[in-house]
């Protein structure tokens, strides 16, 4: 099996080669720059498998950067941020970050998370059989359409712009409506990872998933918090 190939954006020297020499250990085929518009020239010229993506970089805000890569590749994007204000964390993941590390960090969490992520690359599904598509690849809740095979979601016939995870967020909701979804679940599903430090990013996307959909006119049904559980999608 090839080398799963990472990419690593930091402008301080010392934390570049320090990352780069864990994932490197880890068994990771790295590259390392310095720069988003270095970052965004290695993107174009041979997608990484991930990308570890520091938020602070000398020439664009590192969530500029990942708008920008988001909109080219489907890899998966790791935030390093000294900025862990909540302000921040929702706006990386807004722009399509799957997760984020605040410094300083540990080397060893950083590869394990690097390798839960890259544990399910992210690949074209298999195509379902066509009796199966054609009963479950809409799924339409009131004013709502979550379309599995297109990926898209619609509120009132108009499609509403999501990141994957977003939308990994809504599908596995509307799959079991009025069904509870222990974050913990949400966690292995979307992120396929069980580690509780992530619980604090279920919550950030479904904060943006909600605003999106709101801002998008749905009414009914909607994400409603099971304090302490979970979600659940239920008629408003």
């Amino acid at each position: 099996m090839p080398e799963q190939s990472v990419l690593v954006v930091e402008d301080t020297e010392e934390i570049r080669e320090l990352v780069t020499t864990v994932l490197e250990r880890a068994g990771f085929a790295v590259r390392a720059v310095g720069t988003g518009g270095e970052a965004l020239e290695e993107v174009r010229r041979d997608p990484p498998d991930l990308i570890v993506l520091d938020l602070g970089l000398p020439d664009a805000d590192g969530t500029e950067v990942c708008r920008q890569i988001r909109a080219e590749t489907a890899c998966y994007v790791l935030m390093l941020t000294a900025r862990a204000e909540e302000v921040d964390l929702l706006i990386g993941l807004a722009v399509g970050a799957d997760g984020y590390m605040a410094k300083p960090f540990s080397p060893r969490e950083l590869a394990a998370r690097v390798q839960a992520m890259l544990r399910f690359p992210r690949t074209a599904a298999p195509a379902a059989p066509v009796a199966a598509a054609v009963a479950e690849s809409v799924r339409r809740l009131a004013e709502l359409e979550v379309d599995e095979d297109s990926r898209e979601v619609r509120v009132d016939g108009e499609v509403v712009d999501l990141t994957r995870t977003e939308f990994d967020l809504l599908a596995a909701l509307a799959s079991r409506p009025g069904r509870v979804l222990q974050r913990e679940t949400l966690l292995r599903e979307v992120w396929q990872t069980d580690w509780e430090g992530n619980l604090r990013l279920v919550e950030a996307h479904m904060s943006n998933l909600r605003r999106k959909l709101v801002a998008a006119g749905l009414s009914s049904p909607e994400i409603k918090t099971v304090r302490g559980v979970g979600y659940r999608l239920v008629a408003a």
